[in-house]
């Protein structure tokens, strides 16, 4: 893996876009919303506040970059108020996937035999049914809610990684190292935590972080079918939603986020395929160490 602000530099330049443009609406996301007076967090004179066209005043004079909603609230600070949320519920569903899925691809790995067949079968189970449908029957099942989305996104999108780190542990403990580590007496546990997984999960954390995009796109699907983050809180997905009646009249309100989603989901696909190929051959250890 890639690591050191020297190696900065080496990267192609693509990757530099692309983990520039993260970071920079991390940033935003961060920032901007902490900075922001606490007027325009709130509804007022929606009929003086709404509708103001990007760039222009609203009749009391204030300033909107993005213009209002139709409740007069500022569409920049919505936007990246949203952007928090959808941020933060892409990482942690993709986050509690990829746990998952290697925690379920080593022990079937690993342990063979019936675990083996239990786990692929579920999985090949799993991925016969499209996510997106899934998604909607359990989130209608349990309700909507923050939790219940990054909960729905981890159990729903581990299965490619399982496969990926299943593949790659049932290659490297096919080595000699591995052999030496068992012959030396090592715990079988301590074999695979040690210096079966490091060697293994190169593929799997390239998968798990191209499913950020992935699960933001989920998230504000959800969130657009109202399945999702619930109004007064705001994601990039019920604010697209939400502004899907004025786009004739106010188109902004709905392009901007929808923009933003766009930009974020190229941005970590391009990165992470950049950051994929620019990754060094793994280096596997030449003696095991009880």
């Amino acid at each position: 893996m890639i690591s050191g602000p020297t190696r900065w530099g080496a990267l192609p330049q693509r990757a530099r876009w692309a983990l520039a443009t993260l970071g920079g609406i991390a940033a935003a996301a961060v920032l901007l919303p902490m900075f922001a007076a606490d007027a325009s967090r709130e509804i007022g004179d929606v009929m003086a506040t709404r509708l103001v066209p990007p760039l222009t005043r609203d009749a009391q004079g204030t300033f909107h970059v993005l213009g209002t909603d139709a409740f007069g609230r500022d569409v920049l600070l919505r936007v990246w108020v949203g952007a928090r949320v959808s941020l933060g519920v892409g990482v942690a569903g993709s986050l509690l996937s990829g746990l998952l899925g290697i925690a379920l691809g080593a022990v079937a790995a690993w342990r063979g035999g019936v675990a083996d067949r239990f786990i692929v079968a579920l999985g090949d189970m799993l991925l016969a049914f499209p996510r997106l449908v899934l998604l909607l029957v359990i989130a209608s099942l349990w309700g909507p809610g923050l939790g219940v989305v990054v909960t729905v996104l981890g159990l729903t999108g581990w299965m490619s990684v399982m496969r990926l780190v299943r593949a790659e542990i049932q290659g490297v403990r096919a080595l000699a190292f591995v052999e030496g580590a068992h012959a030396l007496g090592v715990p079988s546990r301590r074999v695979l935590v040690r210096h079966v997984l490091p060697n293994a999960l190169g593929s799997a954390l390239v998968a798990v972080t191209l499913g950020i995009g992935n699960a933001i796109l989920l998230e504000s699907g959800l969130s657009f079918l109202g399945l999702g983050i619930q109004p007064p809180a705001s994601s990039w997905g019920n604010m697209i939603a939400g502004g899907r009646e004025w786009l004739l009249v106010a188109p902004w309100i709905a392009l901007a986020p929808g923009v933003l989603l766009v930009l974020t989901v190229v941005a970590c696909t391009v990165g992470v395929d950049a950051l994929g190929d620019h990754e060094p051959a793994q280096r596997f250890p030449t003696r095991p160490h009880p």
